[in-house]
């Protein structure tokens, strides 16, 4: 897909990611894998869930650059997250890649995720970014171009919304239904309201 497609409303672009497939080569291989959970994340005074809600910062200056490339970013201190920036440049906005399953490279991925069932290699944004090898120097990157390929699905899938995993606040409430999913697929990840999530 050119970068146009990807410059669009984030709730858009979500469902449309679903069934798409990320590969990232390094130097240990190739792990590709087919996304089934994705959650959208507005920008500025648009969205409390998100990173970008109150402005510029160093940590989110990604996601006001320009659409389809890679926003990564560290959470609770131990776990490195993938977001793909979407909107035209300067207007903040990701889709966060939630879930997925592997569909190459899953020996690699195996190892990658200390010998985890193949159900959970990707389940679950942490996860996910173990099984692909991708760090959290690597946010900024373009995801259109080497080391990465993202093919997107010939047509839409059918999915399911609600609330996004985890969030606090208004963000994690019913207001923002804006997780979405591939339902009964393996790759979707258990769904966690966050305590102080509002209704």
């Amino acid at each position: 897909m050119p970068r146009s497609f990807f410059e669009r409303d984030p709730v858009e672009l979500a469902p449309l990611l679903l069934g798409a497939v990320l590969s990232h080569e390094t130097a240990d291989g190739r792990v590709a894998i087919r996304l089934s959970e994705v959650e959208a994340y507005r920008g500025v005074g648009e969205d409390p869930g998100s990173h970008s809600n109150r402005g510029l910062t160093p940590r989110t200056a990604v996601m006001f650059g320009e659409a389809a490339h890679l926003y990564a970013y560290f959470s609770y201190g131990m776990h490195t997250c993938l977001n793909i920036v979407c909107r035209s440049a300067g207007e903040a906005s990701a889709v966060l890649l939630r879930g997925a399953t592997v569909v190459e490279g899953i020996e690699l991925a195996r190892v990658r995720r200390g010998g985890a069932p193949d159900r959970e290699l990707a389940r679950g944004p942490a996860r996910l970014s173990i099984a692909l090898g991708v760090p959290l120097t690597a946010t900024g990157a373009d995801l259109l171009a080497p080391p990465f390929e993202l093919r997107m699905p010939g047509a839409p899938v059918p999915f399911a919304t609600g609330p996004r995993t985890g969030v606090n606040g208004a963000g994690g409430g019913t207001a923002y239904p804006w997780r979405f999913w591939i339902p009964g697929d393996p790759g979707v990840s258990p769904y966690r309201r966050h305590a102080g999530a509002h209704a």
